[in-house]
């Protein structure tokens, strides 16, 4: 990488390229599309990654489609509104891992062949309404621990890939933290 003549605070030469050596890279292989040179991610290893996660969300969608649909008894209104309200966030999820796929030259498998085996999270469906919300927990656990080992085997070698796990990552705590709520109102 030829260095860019702007000069840092300790006047040693730039870690940037030069605008000529930025432009002439960006000619080169186009139909990569976003997978530039300087992509430093074992690409294909990041596409088992997200497809695994895929798989992951996908399978929480169904789960928690048959939990809200399942969902009966006194407590049930608020929690099956809140299963509801988690699928439709777990489908943006694989939505979004599906579009990074594309975006990283890959193609996400929707298939539901294999489907539970390439997902990290089991589809259990519960007896009662406690089972399910307690299942559903075990599975957010499941993703927790999963993306966090994702992001620290990305680390600095795909950022964008990085910022939409951690993205997930948080709305997976969240909704951890919205399922031991649900348990601990079933206590009282």
């Amino acid at each position: 990488m030829q260095q860019s003549s702007v000069k840092n605070v300790s006047n040693q030469p730039s870690p940037l390229s030069d605008i000529q050596s930025l432009r002439k890279r960006a000619r080169q292989q186009i139909e990569q599309g976003a997978v530039t040179s300087g992509y430093a991610a074992d690409r294909e290893t990041v596409l088992k990654l997200l497809n695994e996660a895929l798989a992951t969300e996908i399978v929480c969608v169904l789960r928690y489609k048959r939990h809200y649909f399942m969902a009966d008894g006194i407590h049930a209104e608020p929690v099956a509104a809140e299963f509801l309200e988690h699928a439709t966030q777990e489908m943006a999820h694989a939505d979004r891992i599906a579009e990074r796929i594309i975006q990283l030259r890959g193609e996400p498998n929707f298939s539901p062949d294999g489907l539970s085996a390439r997902s990290h999270a089991e589809y259990v469906e519960g007896n009662s309404l406690k089972e399910m919300i307690q299942e559903d927990l075990v599975a957010e656990r499941i993703a927790i621990e999963s993306y966090r080992e994702m992001i620290a085997y990305i680390g600095e070698k795909d950022p964008t890939t990085r910022r939409i796990l951690e993205d997930i990552l948080a709305s997976e705590e969240e909704h951890a933290d919205d399922l031991v709520s649900l348990l601990e109102g079933l206590k009282g």
